[in-house]
């Protein structure tokens, strides 16, 4: 595999999901939860659903950085930009999240708040260097994957010595959300079987901090690549593994992931950041160790200490179920207020707002408008599916992504 469109072709596509098929045993149900919204988008914008029996289910995770940035941490920016006139710099998604009494920060900035929007940290540091005057705070979220972004940010600030700079820290970690998921099973939770591990943070951070998962919950993980054929093969093996009664990690985007990850990366978020105590997670609560804050190495850049601001308790809007989405225990449909009024263009919740919540990925590729058709594998999986991936040249049966690398056994 060297290209892309290899990994969307619909003759391989059809060729697993007969595989899949032929393999998952009727008697039983398969629940695989994949953590990450890339995986969400990716299910949904090419049917891979579609494609699965129907005792074979995905469930959707928190791993979507701004759904899970709890509604106070939002309100905290708002008043930093309003009540200590900060400019405030974040990402396009996070502008239009519903904050408490139903403001954003794209209705502070209509109300005259100096909020920007911004593509990368560097953006941060640039508007910090053109305007001395100002005190510039980078409103920095997300998982492993963003936090040597913000890292680099920091270090510079430091270096060129930018005392109008700052950082409002809301990087989390991966491992406990996952930690909470598995262990609120039992609990009004969801049951799961099997867990498709995230890409882009499993190659910052490796394989390794999962394998408490098969050694502590007796689940299979499997690290899945984005790409249609990344997703249906990574469910092939967590099937096979679960089949086989084994608990291990596997890495199915061997291209992309080891089992160490990026170490010049976590070197940089280990000078730059330390552990918290506790940190609240929108749908999980909150959980001990599960995100960072600036180190005390750093702690001049931190915009909690340099602008403090009232903790707001910031309630979700009445009737929004993105928590549960959040959760795993309900589908975006489940919630009264999906498709109704709650729509990309008047959000009642974060799961509805980001490019990577679950709520937007059945709004833009039409899950809700009508029940999924029953898979017709085996024979012809539909021309909606096939029309979704790409069709290139045949690929022999050996080009399909088929290499595994088992990292730990239960």
């Amino acid at each position: 595999m060297k290209y892309i469109d290899e990994f969307r072709d619909g003759e391989l596509a059809r060729g697993l999901a007969r595989t899949i098929a032929a393999e998952a045993d009727p008697d039983r149900t398969y629940r695989l939860m994949e953590f990450c919204g890339g995986h969400t988008h990716a299910i949904y914008r090419y049917g891979v659903q579609d494609l699965m029996p129907a005792n074979v289910r995905f469930v959707h995770g928190p791993g979507c950085p701004v759904c899970v940035l709890p509604m106070a941490r939002i309100d905290q920016a708002i008043a930093m930009a309003v009540e200590h006139g900060v400019t405030l710099c974040t990402y396009g998604d996070l502008m239009r999240v519903p904050a408490s009494e139903r403001n954003s920060l794209l209705k502070a900035k209509a109300g005259g708040a100096d909020i920007r929007m911004i593509y990368s940290t560097q953006d941060a540091l640039a508007i910090a260097r053109q305007a001395p005057e100002r005190q510039v705070v980078l409103f920095a979220i997300g998982f492993e994957t963003t936090t040597p972004p913000t890292a680099v940010a920091l270090k510079v600030a430091r270096a060129e010595r930018l005392k109008n700079f700052a950082v409002f820290c809301n990087h989390v970690l991966t491992p406990p959300a996952l930690a909470t998921i598995l262990a609120s099973g039992g609990e009004g939770g969801v049951q799961l079987d099997g867990i498709l591990g995230p890409s882009h943070v499993s190659i910052v951070i490796g394989s390794r901090p999962y394998e408490f998962v098969p050694q502590t919950f007796g689940k299979p993980v499997v690290i899945a690549g984005f790409e249609p054929l990344d997703v249906m093969q990574s469910a092939l093996m967590l099937i096979r593994q679960i089949n086989a009664g084994q608990s291990s990690v596997e890495n199915q985007y061997i291209r992309a992931v080891n089992r160490d990850g990026n170490p010049k990366a976590q070197a940089l978020m280990t000078e730059v950041f330390s552990p918290r105590e506790t940190f609240e997670w929108r749908g999980l609560g909150f959980l001990p160790a599960s995100a960072l804050r600036i180190a005390d190495a750093y702690t001049e850049f931190d915009a909690e200490q340099r602008f403090a601001v009232a903790p707001s308790s910031g309630r979700e809007i009445k009737g929004c179920e993105c928590p549960s989405v959040l959760r795993g225990v309900m589908e975006p449909t489940d919630c009264k207020l999906f498709g109704t009024v709650c729509t990309p263009e008047n959000p009642m919740g974060a799961c509805m707002v980001s490019s990577e919540g679950a709520c937007a990925a059945y709004w833009s590729y039409g899950r809700f408008r009508a029940p999924a058709s029953p898979s017709a594998v085996g024979a012809d999986v539909g021309s909606g599916v096939a029309a979704t991936l790409a069709a290139p040249a045949n690929l022999p049966a050996a080009s399909a992504p088929t290499r595994r690398n088992s990292a730990v056994s239960a």
